[in-house]
């Protein structure tokens, strides 16, 4: 699959490659702190760090036509990662953003930029109907994007994904794109975004404040 490259002013998107391992890697390490509590982990247990490895299966996934892997950049600095994951056609015709972002780049707008370049390519050149963004409930920089975005709320998910070592609860956004006819990063420019879209029923903020706890046998 295609992967393009894509700006708004200082921000842009760009095919991930090989040659980045270096520089991702060092990023990771550098941020380790910063990103370890929402990494996603293995059930089975920890696996080998290899930055080369995790490029040529997103590269892989690309070509099979399921992803679409990205570098953020700031000014032509790497920034962060974002990958369109699950990509499917059809009567489903969806797909799920996920993203990480050096602590040092915060705040200066590139993790919404690149979501709204994503998402608006995703809607208006792949013509995908559907894009999900899933969030642990801890994680407020990330809240913050669909906020400024105006992902809809769509609910809890229990024990949803396995990060840093453990199954954590996820809040559900989404958008389909009857609701931007505009785009995404033309709606938010334009400081149209619904307020409340984004917004956690206070049942599910009480819910995700006392996650499952596993029976044993």
């Amino acid at each position: 699959m295609y992967v393009p490259s894509l700006n708004d002013a200082a921000v842009g998107i760009r095919p991930i490659r090989l040659r980045d391992a270096r520089a991702l890697e060092k990023e990771l390490l550098d941020n380790r702190t910063w990103l370890r509590q929402w990494e996603a982990t293995s059930p089975h247990g920890p696996a080998a760090f290899d930055t080369r490895a995790s490029i040529r299966s997103l590269q892989a996934s690309s070509r099979a036509g399921h992803g679409l892997p990205f570098v953020m950049e700031y000014d032509g600095e790497l920034a962060g990662q974002l990958n369109v994951s699950s990509i499917t056609y059809g009567s489903l015709a969806s797909a799920t953003i996920g993203y990480w972002v050096a602590e040092r780049f915060a705040g200066k707008g590139v993790t919404p930029t690149s979501v709204a370049l994503a998402t608006d390519y995703c809607f208006f050149q792949l013509g995908l109907h559907r894009m999900e963004i899933c969030i642990r409930p801890e994680n407020g920089p990330s809240l913050r994007v669909v906020q400024k975005l105006g992902f809809r709320y769509e609910g809890l998910r229990r024990r949803y994904i396995h990060i840093n070592g453990d199954w954590r609860d996820h809040f559900c956004f989404a958008l389909v794109v009857e609701e931007i006819p505009q785009g995404v990063l033309r709606r938010w420019k334009a400081g149209d975004v619904p307020l409340d879209a984004a917004n956690v029923p206070a049942a599910d903020l009480e819910a995700a404040a006392h996650p499952l706890v596993p029976r044993t046998r």
